[in-house]
Formats: C-alpha cells, structure tokens, sequence
C-alpha cells in the first residue's frame, strides 16, 4: 500500500492532502492556485508537500482531484462553439426551450433569455424517425445526412459536436449511426450522444445537458490530458479520478467524455469530506458551510448521507444530472465591500478580489475592502496564515475598511462589523435554502464550517440557525481535498420506466433495476474494482399522473415494494408542498442504478486526553471587538490540543490551513478525533451575550 492525494482547486487557494494508506497518517498543504492555468498549483503543490515529507512520486498510487474547470468554463462563457444534430422538423428545439421563467411575478420583463449553447445556425436536421417504442419509422438517410454535415463543416468552425435524436433515451441506434458519418466528416472533433449522456425522456433537458457536455468537452479534456502528462512528467503512475457533482469519485477518461457531471465538481468535494466527518463524528444530521475566497457552499446532510438532487445549475444552465444539493451564494472571504453613492447602503459581494489581487491584508496589490480585512481588523485574524509563511498586511486593512467607514459615517470598528454582519446575513439566506425551504428545521442539525474561511464565521451562523454544535473539522480549510480523497469511485447509469403503479408489478421493476445494476457493476469492474468490493444502490423517480416534476426515492431490489414508495413518496410530497393528490394515480417516470467502489479504510485522527485546560496550547493574550466592545480573548494553537479540552470563548484557534474563532458566551470542546464542537457555554444556555 502506498500513498493517496487528495487535491482540490478553489478560487484562492489550492488545497492538498496526502494519506499513508497502511497508517492512516495525513499531511496536508495549501498552496495559492494559479487561475491561469489550475494544473500549475495542482503539480506544484503536490511536487512541495511530498518533497518535504520525502515521499516519491512513485509512493502515490491515486491521485484524486476536484476540480472547477468544467463550472469556470460554463460561468465565463468560455465554452466550444457546438455543431448540434436533431430529427428532422426539431430544428429549433434550444432556442423554444420552456416557457419557466425565473424570478417572482413580472420577471420576463427584465429577464434577458440565455443565449442557447449551440446556435440556431450550427443545427442540421437528421432524415429519420424513431417511435417512443424504440421502433424506426424512417429510416435514417445515411447520403443526406453526410451531405448536410459536410455544409455544417464547411460553413461552422465547430469545435464539437452532439447528436440529439427524437425517442433516442429508447433506443440509440440512429444516433450511433449518425455518430459514424460524423466520426468521418469530423475525425478530430469530439461527438456526444444523449443516448449515451441522458437516456431519459423530456427531450429539450436531454438535448441540453448533451449539448452542455459537448459544449465543456474540449476544456476538461485539454485539462485531463494536460494533467496526466504532467503527472508521468514528474514520474507517477497514480491513477488520475476526479470528483463528480453528485460526490463520487469518475476515472479520467470518463470525466473526459462526459464532463457534464464535473459541472459542481468542486463544492461536492467539501461535502464528501463533511460526511465523512460528521459519521466518525456519531452526527448524522448537519447543515455545511464551505466559505473560500470567492463564494460560499452550503448543503444539508440526513442520516449520514448528502442530499442530492436530479438537476446541476451553474449560473443560468440548469442540466439534468446528478449532484449534491449546493447552494452557492458569492460570499467568501475575498467578497468586496461597497457603499453605491446612490443608496448610501453597505452592500458585500457578489464581486470578489480572488487570489490575484486578493485581500489588502494579502499585501499582494489588493486595494478595495474585503471581508478578510474586516476580520483582521477586528481582531479575528492573528497576523499570519499557513502555518506562519502568510504574512498580513494589519495596516493596510485598516486604511480600506476605514474607507467604508468615512463613507458611512461611523467608527473603523463598527464599520469592520456590519462588514462581517452582511456577509453573514448572506450565508444564513444560502442556509435556509437547503433546509427551511426544503422542509427541514436548522434546529435538528449540527452546523459544520470548513473552507479557508468558514471556522472564521461559523459561530455566529450556528448562533443565527439555532444549530448546535457547531463542528470545526481538524484541517477544516483542506476538508475539500479530504472528501476528494476518502470518497469512493462512482458509476451511474438511468433509463425512462414511464409507467403508472397499476400497469406494472414488482417484479417488472424489479428485473428492471438489475438489468442496469449489472450494467454499472461491469463497468466499475473494468476500472479494476474488485466485485466483491463494489456496493449497488438503486433510485425511482415518482410522481402523480399529470405532474411536471418527480421526486427521486432510493429502493433495494431485495425488498422492493412499489406500495412502500408510494407511501415514502406521500410522505416526501407533503414534506415538500404540505398537501398530497390522494385521487391522482402516481407514476414511475425514470430508475437509476449506482455501483459504488470500496470505501477507503482512512480511520480519523484519536488525540491523546487531556484534563479540559487547554493552557499547554495558548500562544498568547489578545484583544479583538466583539458584540460592540473590545474584548480579551485567548489564541490557542490546535495542533497542542488534547482531547476534552475546554475553550471559553472569545477565542481564536489557529492551525496552518485555517482560523477558528469562538465567540463570547460560547465554548469549544475538543472531541477524541479532534473536532471543535461549539456549543453555548453552560453559564450561556440560551445563547445571550
């Protein structure tokens, strides 16, 4: 057994960590990434943190990455020019769309219609037909087709290709033969197929997650193929996985033929390591903070497991596939602050100073106010991150926040704080949306923070959701890699079923869902995974008759039941919408089958016992505004940490890869893994201050 790399790419930082597979030990490291170019951090950073624990190259046998390079292309609109192929007569399939607009009441009146991925003047029309049976009604005209793809050739400098036919999520055999005339019209331009993409019924979601993933293919490809020539560069043989949207783990080749499931690739990785946590942790119930530099994630875990939905969106692209329920809100540490001269009103974010130029406090040629410069100035950040090698620039915070606070009116202090206090309003918003919203009560849940910046601000989102305890993992700011790193490898595959209760027994599901657990079994078993090790989980996607949307419910074949989900979907549909259609047939609209990899063995970290006085890790005696006053708070350092140690708050925890910041009438507990749990203190029950 050799070495396992977790790596993960933010918007500011770059976080990495090495696990000994036959120990357990873990080293971690946080680099600056390198937004020009992601793969630079990545290798750099991964050359560093095993050179100074002298470990080869040759020792790492997995390399596993989560990565936003299929999100930063849909987001900067730095995606391929897509050719895009459909029955003849839907040649207008992106640009009718669906009528859903978003937003409150009159929102199509300022609600500018995203340009469709693949234009009007890059769609040809195929000579065929194919009933909702999967049988031909006309056959595929091979000479048309390939005359028609040789104008779109000549004309269009497309950069891919999708090929979306009508009824294809039935049978896929006139888009395999389309695919061929395009294989030889464009030989080096990279086809998709929806057949293969998203065998699912509702044609305009199919053709547009195809599209989307065509639309990526090119830059995630590039990206992988940079990646791994750089890894046998530097002399590797690890097998290179990334981190899909819905927390599992995908081998390179897949993730380069169907990037569409990379498209939220990077929260995924914060969640997979909080679930990871929060199990060791004996909490099944937890509401996630991953604040960075440039945004903040949240997402809602339910008896150990993420909530995952059937939709991904990233900005104005909703598609249809699988990934954990984030909900991302551009609030991170990084977030500017402003006051418009118009309405003289303290606003932060959405528009962030990211790694380059940064903070002020970075010293890096930052020069607008972010919400890391309030925190050092007050108080809540000691002078130097990463271990001390990240020096902070305390005095140029202080002249950039003193802007807002002359444009205000009031105090440098006050200013800092009602910084701090908006950012946070905006989280609690982002907070409400994967639990309130969803039906949940933030009161039955931990609160976990994580990120670069998340123990900084956790306290007070616990304070404001009424959750408790508040949990800071250890190596809370590289948690993202630590998910990239202990989750397991993922293989998915889904067909229509479209077929109401009545019409069908368990025994048709049933054969149903073990044709395609064997499907996905094999191809876990071709990436090299023992089938003894791999686990089948099977997904039902219910609704009432007539209904436009369905609710995924997960079923065992072994003791399926489609009475028992009809009742778990009459129990979900109330949850969600307080009302149930007990007249309306219900309906099994498509099936799921997932085969996931072996679980990594990575035990957490056990801290000696101490005796509840953590003054072995007190650095020093600090200062820091708080509640409207200057304060004394202590500074501990976490690595000297023991198990049942006690911080009254205020406090500060350091460690190299992030700051914890414990708020008056609260305390933290140090757990025998050596997570933060903070509650309010015993003289404090109801959390006044």
């Amino acid at each position: 057994m050799g070495y396992r790399l977790g790596v993960d790419v933010g918007g500011t930082f770059t976080d990495l960590l090495l696990i000994d597979e036959t120990s357990g030990q873990t080293f971690r490291d946080k680099v600056p990434s390198t937004p020009n170019d992601p793969s630079q951090a990545v290798i750099n950073g991964a050359r560093g943190l095993c050179e100074r624990q002298a470990i080869t190259s040759s020792e790492i046998d997995l390399f596993l990455h989560g990565t936003t390079v299929a999100t930063n292309a849909v987001l900067e609109k730095k995606i391929a020019r897509v050719g895009l192929v459909v029955t003849e007569g839907h040649r207008h399939i992106m640009q009718i769309a669906r009528s859903l607009v978003p937003g409150g009441l009159a929102a199509w009146i300022i609600w500018p219609k995203p340009e469709p991925m693949a234009p009007l003047e890059c769609t040809i029309e195929a000579p065929e037909r194919m009933d909702a049976k999967g049988e031909t009604v006309r056959e595929l005209d091979k000479n048309v087709m390939r005359a028609r793809l040789e104008k779109l050739k000549s004309e269009e400098n497309i950069e891919a290709l999708t090929i979306c036919l009508m009824n294809s999520y039935v049978s896929g055999a006139h888009e395999q033969a389309v695919a061929e005339i395009c294989a030889e019209v464009f030989p080096d331009i990279p086809v998709s197929m929806s057949s293969d993409i998203l065998p699912e019924m509702q044609e305009y979601e199919r053709a547009l997650t195809t599209v989307a993933n065509s639309a990526v293919r090119p830059t995630v490809a590039r990206y992988i193929g940079n990646l791994e020539r750089e890894l046998v560069d530097w002399g590797t043989t690890a097998k290179l996985n990334l981190l899909r949207s819905d927390g599992g783990l995908m081998s390179a080749e897949k993730s380069s033929n169907a990037p569409v499931n990379l498209l939220m690739s990077g929260p995924a990785g914060g969640v997979a390591g909080a679930v990871w946590v929060a199990i060791n942790a004996g909490i099944g119930n937890v509401l996630t903070l991953d604040m960075g530099g440039t945004s903040t994630d949240v997402a809602l875990i339910e008896n150990g497991s993420a909530r995952l939905q059937r939709e991904t969106s990233v900005g104005d692209l909703n598609v249809r596939a699988s990934s954990i329920d984030v909900k991302t809100v551009g609030a991170g540490g990084g977030s500017i602050a402003f006051v418009p001269e118009l309405t003289k009103a303290l606003r932060v974010g959405p528009e962030s100073a990211g790694a380059v130029p940064g903070p002020v406090a970075y010293d890096k040629g930052g020069e607008l106010p972010t919400v890391t410069d309030a925190n050092v100035v007050l108080g809540y950040l000691p002078e130097s991150l990463l271990g001390g090698s990240f020096k902070l620039d305390r005095e140029g915070a202080q002249k950039a926040v003193q802007t807002i606070a002359d444009a205000l009116g009031i105090g440098l202090m006050e200013a800092a704080a009602g910084i701090v206090d908006i950012v946070n309003e905006n989280m609690f918003g982002a907070l409400r949306l994967v639990s309130v919203q969803q039906g949940y009560d933030p009161r039955d849940f931990a609160l976990m923070g994580f990120g670069g910046a998340g123990p900084l601000h956790a306290n007070a989102m616990g304070k404001l959701m009424n959750s408790w305890p508040v949990i800071i993992p250890p190596s809370p700011g590289v948690l993202c890699a630590y998910g990239d790193a202990t989750t397991r490898q993922r293989v998915e595959t889904q067909r229509s079923f479209n077929e109401q209760v009545q019409n069908t027994t368990d025994a048709d599901l049933s054969a149903y869902l073990d044709r395609l657990g064997t499907q996905v079994k094999a191809e876990l078993e071709a990436e090299g995974v023992e089938p003894e090790a791999i686990e089948l989980l099977y997904d039902v996607d219910m609704r009432y008759a007539g209904q436009a949307f369905e609710i995924p419910l997960s079923v065992t074949p072994d003791s399926l039941s489609i009475e028992n989900i009809i009742t778990r979907f009459d129990t979900e549909h109330e949850r969600l919408f307080t009302f149930n259609l007990d007249e309306t047939p219900h309906e099994i609209v498509n099936v799921r089958a997932v085969a996931l990899g072996k679980a990594s063995d990575v035990a957490p970290p056990q801290l000696a016992k101490g005796d509840g006085d953590p003054g072995q890790a007190k650095l020093r005696d600090h200062q820091l505004f708080m509640d409207g006053k200057t304060q004394d708070a202590v500074i501990y350092e976490r690595a000297k940490l023991d198990a049942g140690d006690i911080i009254p708050g205020p406090a500060i925890v350091t460690e190299m890869d992030s700051t914890t910041l414990v708020h008056s009438g609260c305390e933290a507990l140090v757990d025998d893994n050596g997570n933060l749990m903070i509650n309010r203190a015993a003289s404090n029950p109801e959390g006044a201050n």
